[in-house]
């Protein structure tokens, strides 16, 4: 009998390491590949429905289970950068060399770690308070 090395649990790809190496290669191959199809109908969107089409397919997937990303590799959350990056790019039209803050400033999105933390906080900070589901405030 063959084990797998991986398991997809709820759209989220766990490896036998748990490192979401593989989890995070999907999600990046997931997100550029919408980011290629959106590419092609660019011209016909206003500014305000690239901005939620991108909202939608890219920035759902980069949140999603992303309190099981607390602790990767700083090389991996890099990656997940790059996808925000490239996303961002693709909203404000900015070249590929222009710096990234201020773009991402003026979407007013957090860059991945943070974003990463900042739900973290908002989760415990429910559980605290007595505002979380009872599964959770156990």
């Amino acid at each position: 009998m063959q084990f797998s090395d991986t398991v997809n649990d709820l759209g989220m790809i766990i490896d036998s390491q748990l490192t979401l190496a593989d989890h995070i290669t999907a999600v990046s191959r997931a997100c550029f590949y919408q980011l290629r199809q959106l590419r092609t109908i660019r011209k016909c969107l206003t500014p305000e429905t690239t901005r939620t089409l991108v909202q939608t397919f890219i920035g759902s997937r980069l949140v999603y289970c992303n309190s099981l990303l607390v602790g990767i590799s700083a090389q991996l959350l890099q990656r997940l950068q790059v996808i925000q990056n490239a996303a961002a790019r693709f909203v404000t039209g900015a070249r590929k060399y222009d710096h990234i803050s201020p773009t991402l400033c003026e979407l007013h999105w957090l860059p991945v770690r943070k974003r990463i933390t900042f739900k973290l906080a908002v989760l415990v900070f429910i559980c605290l308070h007595g505002l979380a589901p009872p599964y959770l405030a156990t």
